[in-house]
Formats: structure tokens, sequence, C-alpha cells
């Protein structure tokens, strides 16, 4: 059977402490399995050659790029976070952002009372939206 799983490729090391940042700010996470690479490399020793997480439930796959690349994520992908109430919103909003950037501060935007959008500051953007 065919699987799609998303991906996210770091730069410089930061898979693990996203993870970690994710597993512990994002109800529903958790770090499902971890390789690191190992002396013989290709990437620098301990860092993420292939992680498995759940975010919210979601399956995703994570990896520290040994390769330094001329390009790192975008606001055109984007995790989608549909929040319960105000509270649980404004907790997440508060978690991401910080060191972040907000590309659309919260606010009601007509098809949404409540929503806002940011990229972390490890520069994976997020959607969050209040049901």
């Amino acid at each position: 059977m065919t699987k799609m799983t998303p991906f996210l490729m770091f730069q410089g090391g930061k898979a693990e402490a996203a993870l970690d940042f994710y597993v512990e700010h994002i109800p529903g996470s958790r770090i499902v399995s971890m390789q690191r690479f190992g002396p013989e490399g290709p990437g620098p020793e301990g860092t993420v050659l292939r992680a498995t997480v759940e975010i919210a439930g979601q399956p995703v796959m994570a990896h520290d790029s040994f390769i330094r690349h001329g390009f790192d994520f975008t606001p055109s992908s984007s995790f989608f976070l549909e929040c319960a109430d105000e509270a649980e919103l404004e907790r997440l909003w508060d978690a991401l952002s910080e060191g972040g950037a907000v590309l659309m501060p919260l606010d009601n935007y007509g098809w949404s009372r409540r929503f806002g959008w940011l990229a972390d500051r490890f520069g994976v953007s997020w959607q969050l939206n209040l049901q």
C-alpha cells in the first residue's frame, strides 16, 4: 500500500529540539522513533537521521540535513491546527510564536472568528484556527 507522510528537513541540527518543543506544547504529540547519525556519518554524530513523530495525532517524519541547502521552510507549506477553545488557541499561539515571526496576527478574518498564521523559531509555519 502506498502511504504519504509529511516530511520536515531541518538544517543545522535543529530537528530534535523542534520535535521536543512540539511534543511539549501540542496535545496529542509524541516521538515514535528516532534514529541518529553515528560516528561514521555522513551527518554529524548524534543528529537526526530519521525521526517519526505524531504532532496532534498526525504522523510526521523529520531529518537533520547534513548538506547545507540554499532553501529552508516556506509558509506555502504549513500545519493547520484546529483549536477547541480560546485558551488553547492563545496558549499554542504564545508558545509557537515565541522567537518566530507572525505572518497574520490572531484576528477575525471573516472565515474564522479567530485565526492566525506564524512561522515558529525553527522556520516551520503554523496556521491556528478557533473551531
